[in-house]
């Protein structure tokens, strides 16, 4: 399953997954939550198009202490280490920078009441991930802790005609001239906080 809405135009080949990566204007994507991989744990990502542009493939179980963050043709982006296991702290290291230093940090807050589900430190930005809702429904956005500004938002998804599809299927918008890879591997930690990987 490479499509999910194939009577729409799409991308051609040739195109490099870099222009996913950041762009210019606001995007949406589907996010499902679950793998491509039969009997596996991970989530894919599908364009406006309905193409595959991420997945994440944890063939393992779930919450295990390393996940990748994949494109559609398998290449890795980035891999994602859980460290300090008792205290829910994660790393992530981009595949292509040959740096020690972690890309991002994400620290699970350890309160179960508060908004805040995690803070990160992605260079010299200082974000959370804010929970919207508590129980069944995994709707959360990505906030930039010094302006408030709402970089990624993601709730149940609805339908054209206006059904709300299963709990693992959101709408994931993403403010323009934001690092898509850094917001999905950013959303494969809240995941694997929320154990849904």
């Amino acid at each position: 399953m490479a499509k999910v809405y194939p009577n729409q135009e799409t991308t051609t080949s040739s195109q490099s997954h870099n222009q996913y990566c950041l762009s210019s204007k606001k995007e949406t994507y589907t996010l499902w939550m679950k793998s491509l991989v039969l009997h596996s744990n991970g989530c894919t990502v599908y364009n406006s198009n309905g193409n595959i542009v991420y997945r994440v493939d944890n063939y393992d179980r779930k919450g295990r202490s390393e996940v990748n963050l994949m494109n559609l043709q398998g290449n890795l982006l980035c891999t994602i280490k859980k460290r300090l296991l008792a205290l829910g702290c994660w790393e992530g290291h981009k595949y292509c920078n040959n740096s020690k230093q972690p890309w991002f940090e994400v620290k699970k807050c350890l309160t179960l009441t508060g908004k805040i589900a995690c803070e990160i430190k992605a260079g010299s930005q200082n974000l959370c991930i804010e929970r919207m809702s508590i129980g069944k429904s995994l709707a959360f956005r990505i906030v930039n802790k010094l302006n408030g500004e709402i970089i990624a938002e993601a709730k149940q998804k609805q339908s054209s005609s206006g059904v709300v599809l299963s709990n693992d299927v959101l709408t994931l918008d993403l403010a323009a001239g934001t690092d898509h890879s850094l917001i999905m591997a950013l959303i494969t930690v809240y995941g694997l906080i929320c154990g849904l990987m």
